[in-house]
Parts: C-alpha cells; structure tokens; sequence
C-alpha cells in the first residue's frame, strides 16, 4: 500500500462528531408526516366550526331590515360639549330597590315614576310606595313585559293629576293620592291605519284640552329597541289626543325613532327627540304652522332621549350614548352599511349587543333657539348610567334611567 493510499483509508475511516444535525434526515419525513396529520385535522375542525357559522350568515334571515341612512359628522366636543365629569357628583338614591325609572315628574317634593316592573312608584322622601300597576303579573322579563306594561314618559297635568304613556298598553290618567289608572288610548285601537306599538313619552297643554305623544315604531315594540335603532326604518308618528272628542290625530309620520317630546311654551308646536338621527325636531301642532316641521338643532353628539323645561326657560336633554369625535361612533359608522347590520344581528343577541355599547352619559342644556348652554358628563357611566331623563326640581336634577337600578340627583349648586 503506498502513501497516498494510506492516507485515503485514513481520511474514510477518521471518527464523526455526532451532532442533532447528524439525525436530522433520518426524521425529516416522519416530520413532515406528522405535520401534514396535524394540518389536515385542524381543517377538519375548522370546517365543522366554520360550516354552522356559514349556514347562520347566508341562510338565516335577519330580524332587520336596515335602511341606509347619511349623519353628518360628529360635531368636536369642544365647547359647550367638552367632557367632564360633573355628572359623577350626583348622589345615587334608592339603589337597588327600583328598576329603570325611566321618567320622572313631581308633586311638590313628592316624586313620581315608573319602573320596568310595570308599577307607577311614589317617592317621598326615601319611601317607595306602590301607586298604582296598569298591567297584568307575571313582571321582570322581556318575554313578559308585553302583558306587564312598562310605563315610560310621566307628566302631571293642569289638573294635579299623572298623565303615563305606557310601552305596550297606551296612555292612562292616574290619582296620584288613590292609585286609580283610567286608559285614555288604548294600543288595540287603529290609528291611521296602523296600530300603536310603541308609546313613548308625552306632553298636555295647560288647558287640558289637548295632549301630544309620541309612537316610536309601528313595527317594533319597547323591548325590541335596539332593532328599532339599528334598523333605522321611519315609522314613528307624532299623535295628538283631543280630550274633547276622544280621537287621536296623526300630526307628524315618518319619523326614525321619535322619543322624548315637550310642548313650546306658546303650545302651538312640540319638540320631539329624533333618536336614530342624533337630532331634534320641532314639529308645529297647531296655529298657522299647523303640520309643518323644521330641525331645533342636529347633529347632537349623543342619541337624545326625554326633553324637559329647564328653569332658566331652556331645555334638558339626555342622552345615554355619545357620538366621540374624536373618537369612533359605531352607530354612525354602520347607517351606509345596513348589511354589517344585517349579519350582527344574525350572529348576536340584544342582551349581546348591548354589552358592546360604551357606556357614556351625557345632559345638555339647550336654549331656546337650539344653542347649547351647558353639558354635564359621566364617561363610562360609573356613577349614572343609561340615563334617559334629566328632570329639574328644587335646585337639583333627578336623572332617569331605562334599566339602572337607581335614580340619581345632581345638585346644580355645585356644578
């Protein structure tokens, strides 16, 4: 053997250094194996996730119908609109012994509302006392609350007693010492052609001759609000009832969500809160504007709920979700894309979908031609949440609600 070929055998038989590299093709296709097993199972699940959602969003049909509808901008809150926190000084009173006193009215000190039980309540002091139930029991849920009634707008008129637009059951007079509730307009009856599906709130003239209110929706009831919201459909009515003849009258249609309304201190015309369009109306009911309407102010930076008198001759307006600029607004987002809306709605419950509203309350205070005086704020709702009304008595403002288990009272001293 010479050299050179010792030293070839040498090189072919020199010890390896065994490395993790070294084993490496012996596994490769194991691995690769093992990998195509996993990818083709995770498709498999995948696919039986994946098919039920599919039949959900191209097969069920929506329970809306939303119409495509244009808001401006929000307005910058700045200004008269610039956050605070003044609402988080009001005091939580009752808490946890009524539910969603919606509106508020008063008999000297004596206060009165109603609760998502379906009972006029009487508030003297800190005692609740039963005034009266316009429905009939089982009360508590949404599949109930049809029979149970849900009392919204309260007002007491010209002759000391309580004037209560009921959701589901129509407008009552009630004694406010006896209790004793007597129906006025019913929902069964026919008007215009339509049913009334949505009583709201309500105003009376001074006179007691005349009495104006507000049908949200003649295809959605109260508990169904936030597809009325979402579907944005213009199927409120403004309605007069004559206490004289007993008729109703259509005075305004084609309204999208009309909501909290307040006669004009010359009663010839009425403010009525256009929810779904984040604006007010004023709609004129009688002299020689009779059947005309006109804007008092738009583009609000929240959706407006209950109008009250202020002292100072303006007006208070609720408002339990804001429209952030800056910021992101899902409702103004979604009104051009009704088929978003659609799919929410097919995938996610009500309760579900008011889970993802910020909470945000918001009062302003505006003067008689529309401008905006003042704005008191809670974001995140931590102390007064989901308000609906802002009633001034005695120096204070009692805040209402749709479903918080208080009402709230703000000393306007302090703020």
């Amino acid at each position: 053997m010479n050299e050179p070929e010792g030293l070839r055998f040498r090189r072919v038989n020199r010890p390896q250094i065994i490395t993790d590299e070294t084993h490496e093709p012996q596994y490769k296709g194991t691995s690769t194996y093992s990998g195509k097993v996993f990818k083709v199972t995770l498709l498999t699940l995948g696919g039986f996730v994946l098919f039920p959602l599919l039949v959900v969003v191209f097969i069920l049909e929506s329970p809306i119908q939303p119409e495509a509808f244009s808001l401006n901008e929000p307005p910058l809150m700045t200004g008269c609109f610039e956050p605070n926190l003044k609402l988080r000084q009001a005091e939580r009173l009752l808490e946890d012994q009524l539910v969603g006193p919606e509106s508020i009215a008063n008999i000297g000190d004596v206060l009165y509302t109603g609760t998502s039980d379906g009972k006029i309540v009487k508030i003297d002091g800190r005692k609740i006392t039963v005034l009266a139930t316009l429905g009939q029991p089982p009360c508590g849920s949404r599949e109930q609350e049809h029979v149970c009634g849900r009392p919204l707008g309260i007002k007491v008129g010209p002759n000391g007693t309580l004037f209560v637009a009921d959701a589901y059951l129509g407008l009552f007079e009630v004694n406010p010492v006896t209790g004793e509730s007597t129906l006025l307009v019913s929902t069964r009856k026919m008007v215009g052609g339509r049913r009334l599906s949505f009583v709201n709130d309500l105003d009376v003239t001074q006179d007691g001759k005349k009495l104006y209110f507000t049908d949200s929706s003649s295809r959605w009831q109260r508990r169904d609000y936030l597809n009325l919201i979402m579907e944005a459909t213009a199927d409120g009515r403004v309605l007069e009832y004559d206490f004289e003849t007993k008729e109703v009258t259509v005075m305004m249609e084609n309204l999208r969500f009309p909501n909290g309304i307040q006669l004009f201190p010359d009663e010839e015309s009425v403010l009525v809160a256009e929810t779904t369009m984040a604006r007010i109306r004023r709609v004129h009911v009688a002299g020689l504007n009779k059947g005309g309407m006109d804007t008092f102010i738009d583009n609000l930076p929240g959706f407006p709920d209950n109008i009250r008198r202020s002292s100072s001759g303006g007006y208070w307006v609720a408002m339990s979700a804001v429209r952030p600029n800056p910021g992101f607004s899902m409702l103004d987002f979604l009104s051009q894309r009704p088929w978003i809306k659609k799919l929410i709605f097919k995938l996610f419950s009500q309760d579900m979908l008011m889970k993802f509203v910020p909470r945000y309350s918001l009062v302003v205070e505006l003067q008689d031609g529309g401008t905006c005086v003042r704005s008191f704020h809670d974001p995140h709702g931590m102390v007064a949440a989901h308000i609906s009304e802002a009633h001034e008595h005695n120096g204070h403002l009692y805040l209402g609600s749709f479903r918080s288990p208080y009402l709230c009272k703000l000393d306007l001293s302090k703020v």
